[in-house]
């Protein structure tokens, strides 16, 4: 199926008096601000994990709020006014929300009109601090934000299909207030562009060469055999009550990594299946025990890992192309694997459970 390359985009719930409506990543380039992007389902039915999404938009703009404000408002000097970092975390859920909402029901009904059948629609919201609405004004917190609604055409991949699947490449270190969402990380991720060899659809970052942390626009997991002749059980987070030989990895939010929407979401699913999940960093060194691997984001949601690579040395990444590293790779064969396809499968199931009407924001 081809896509209609439909493209909208909202300021502040009015269409922008623009020649053409520019890409999302146009849009995260010119405007700083915390966002989160998500997408539709079910033939554009259903809104994926919105209710996630919207608290994890409020929360990123709270932590840039409190400890990086220029990442909001695109000013080192701006004052954020107390009565803003002070303000309890449920009155900044409900006036993310509400802006949001605004915006939502102006621009879905405009784009639902032009979607063809079987197209999904992928959604970014993107608030950006307005530095002169903030110095004037204190008390109405509306008016100090810009909220920017960008809808646009998106054909998710097919599951398992071996072309389909992710070639990973490790080429830099981790993101600054990587618990917040932000529009500023878009520029910065360019530059380890020239590091990307052929083929490779997502770069990884570790701090050492060795933990990996995350993609830059996804979360890593895999699956490792682990040596049950050891302490496993006390190490590990969640264990089943039978011994058990693998363990899914994840790097810890505490070592620098997005709080994905999906993360989360594999994390309740492997809790609930008695996965065994351990939250570490997996070990680039440990690569020969990786049996499986997968990655997840909201547009993509899981996955499959054909290959990753990474550097023999990582004092290499100073060069200046990927042609001069010398790279390793671990190949997972058969790829999707058995956990790999069960989580996927729940996955799906959770985002019809959890799916938002987005009848809802369609008041015609």
């Amino acid at each position: 199926m081809t896509s209609s390359n439909c493209r909208f985009l909202l300021k502040n719930g009015l269409i922008p008096n623009l020649a053409e409506n520019p890409s999302v990543t146009t849009l995260l380039e010119a405007h700083q601000g915390a966002y989160t992007t998500t997408r539709t389902h079910s033939d554009g039915s259903l809104l994926l994990f919105w209710e996630r999404h919207m608290s994890r938009l409020s929360n990123s703009l709270r932590i840039l709020l409190n400890s990086n404000p220029e990442l909001l408002f695109n000013s080192e000097a701006c004052r954020v006014p107390f009565s803003f970092v002070s303000t309890k975390p449920t009155m900044w859920d409900s006036l993310v929300q509400s802006l949001v909402d605004d915006s939502m029901r102006k621009a879905l009904p405009l784009v639902l009109d032009k979607r063809r059948s079987g197209e999904e629609l992928a959604i970014t919201c993107l608030v950006s601090g307005n530095v002169d609405s903030l110095e004037e004004l204190e008390e109405k917190f509306s008016t100090a934000f810009d909220v920017y609604v960008h809808v646009g055409s998106y054909v998710p991949p097919l599951f398992g299909i071996h072309q389909n699947g992710a070639r990973l490449a490790v080429v830099g270190h981790g993101r600054r207030v990587a618990n917040a969402k932000y529009s500023d990380w878009v520029r910065q991720r360019k530059q380890l562009e020239n590091l990307r060899p052929p083929y490779v659809n997502e770069l990884l970052l570790s701090n050492n060469g060795d933990q990996i942390l995350e993609g830059c626009l996804t979360n890593l997991f895999v699956v490792c055999h682990k040596d049950v002749s050891g302490d496993y059980h006390k190490s590990s987070q969640r264990d089943n009550e039978s011994t058990v030989s693998i363990e899914l990895q994840t790097a810890p939010i505490r070592d620098g990594v997005l709080p994905g929407v999906v993360r989360q979401v594999i994390l309740d699913i492997c809790s609930r299946n008695k996965i065994p999940v351990r939250e570490i960093a997996p070990s680039w060194s440990e690569r020969e025990m990786w049996s499986e691997a997968f990655i997840t984001s909201s547009l993509r949601l899981l996955q499959h890992v054909e290959v990753i690579q990474a550097p023999s040395s990582w004092e290499s990444l100073d060069t200046q192309t990927w042609t001069d590293v010398t790279w390793e790779e671990k190949r997972f064969e058969n790829a999707p694997g058995r956990i790999t396809a069960f989580i996927q499968e729940e996955v799906m199931e959770m985002a019809s459970m959890e799916g938002y009407p987005v009848s809802l924001f369609d008041d015609r």
